[in-house]
């Protein structure tokens, strides 16, 4: 398994719109609506602490929830059945970007909201070295993984799939190894669920979020 951060991402030229400020979030998390997907674009939110996700007829929302989850990363609950199956499990890095991202918005699964569109704007900004996937493989085959985009020392996961048992829970586990291997500070899982709360995910509120985006990010 290879690490993070072998080469210096490309900073892409700077996006032509001004986000608004993520404190000015409606009750939902909803900030504003609209822009586009470009990787200046999406370079500037994730800094300004907020992520995209498309509303209907395909406009694009952007949000900030509060309270925000977040996965510390001393803090993740690893089982040692979960220790064990990850031994079966062979685990590369940035090999399957773009497949990963439509294993995640497979319209199958519950809220499979990726559509060709996102595929295609993430696929650049991981082009420029900014975006990865964890990925988890038996026999040859891509069973699981997730994506996010890495930005100085803060990780914003955004979707994770599996086929097999505990193979998205195995990329969760050795994304977290790879940030703790780079020096990273804060891992931004967008929402929690009780999902993610039983591998370790807390929530924090909006406005200390914010702090530590800023920090991860100077």
């Amino acid at each position: 398994m290879s690490g993070f951060g072998a080469h210096l991402p490309i900073e892409p030229p700077p996006s032509r719109w001004q986000l608004p400020s993520s404190e000015l979030a409606d009750e939902h998390g909803l900030v504003g609506v609209g822009a586009d997907l470009e990787p200046g674009t999406l370079l500037l939110a994730y800094r300004g602490g907020l992520f995209p996700m498309p509303l209907r007829r395909k406009a694009v929302g952007w949000w900030s929830p509060d309270p925000r989850g977040i996965l510390p990363l001393d803090g993740m609950i690893v089982s040692r059945s979960l220790r064990a199956s990850a031994k079966r499990f062979e685990v590369r890095v940035d090999t399957s970007f773009s497949e990963v991202m439509r294993r995640c918005g497979d319209p199958r699964r519950p809220h499979g909201w990726i559509n060709e569109e996102f595929v295609r704007a993430y696929t650049r900004v991981h082009e420029l070295g900014w975006a990865h996937s964890v990925e988890t493989w038996l026999d040859g085959e891509l069973v699981g993984g997730l994506y996010g985009l890495l930005i100085g020392r803060f990780f914003a996961g955004e979707s994770m799939f599996h086929t097999v048992t505990d193979a998205s829970k195995v990329a969760l586990l050795a994304t977290v190894e790879l940030l703790r291997a780079c020096g990273a500070e804060l891992f931004d899982v967008q929402w929690s669920t009780p999902h993610l709360a039983s591998l370790g995910v807390i929530e924090v509120p909006r406005t200390e979020y914010l702090r530590m985006v800023a920090a991860a990010t100077c």
